[in-house]
């Protein structure tokens, strides 16, 4: 399989545990949302539909990235730089 690229990784700060995890394919992305995610809400749901949909190209990978980092912050995440 094929692995879809999405630009600059992102990387996650957790604040609950200090880890910090990097995101540079919408797999592993997709992987996080359905198996490792902290909270199950709203935006986490879009954040899914909108990956789902990019990896069947019915919508573009910078949708699915934005709905990424929707999530991520409802979920208090943190955004870091230069990871």
């Amino acid at each position: 399989m094929m692995e879809i690229q999405w630009g600059a990784p992102v990387a996650l700060h957790q604040p609950q545990n200090g880890t910090i995890e990097q995101f540079s394919t919408i797999e592993k992305v997709r992987y996080w949302l359905r198996r490792k995610w902290p909270v199950t809400d709203a935006a986490r749901q879009t954040a899914l539909a909108r990956i789902d949909e990019a990896m069947d190209c019915m919508r573009p990978v910078e949708d699915a990235r934005h709905a990424f980092l929707v999530a991520a912050l409802s979920a208090g995440f943190v955004l870091t730089r230069g990871a």
